[in-house]
């Protein structure tokens, strides 16, 4: 009996979702070229995704690319129980530092540039400028 569970997103950009797990110090293997990784669950089970998060020394979350967005699959219970993040927790968390890149690559790509940046608590301020 499989004990991953699958969260659907509409996160799509994976460069972002990189550039988010790595602001949140998580390390990943990322498949490559129409191969699959194996993701570790519940006692040693294996999943295959598109790129593997190493959660904790036994447990480990993936993502699948799909034309929808992209899904996290997981044994969250053992996620939870040796990294000490729950599911939500860590959907949040990357959707969060998701949403600052993405909205740095957007503001770039429109030729504007950061004027400021600050971060108080769960709240980031940006000022962006562009010249005519």
């Amino acid at each position: 009996m499989s004990h991953f569970t699958t969260v659907k997103t509409k996160l799509r950009d994976v460069q972002c979702i990189k550039q988010a797990l790595e602001d949140l110090g998580y390390e990943f293997v990322e498949a490559e070229a129409e191969q699959k990784v194996q993701v570790r669950g519940y006692q040693g089970q294996l999943t295959d995704a598109d790129l593997c998060v190493k959660a904790s020394k036994t447990y480990d979350i993936g993502l699948r690319l799909t034309n929808q967005g992209v899904e996290f699959l997981a044994d969250w219970w053992g996620v939870e129980t040796t990294k000490g993040v729950t599911e939500e927790e860590f959907i949040n968390q990357l959707s969060q530092r998701y949403a600052y890149h993405k909205i740095m690559k957007e503001v770039k790509a429109q030729g504007f540039s950061i004027e400021m940046e600050e971060e108080e608590e769960q709240t980031i301020q940006l000022t962006v400028r562009k010249w005519l």
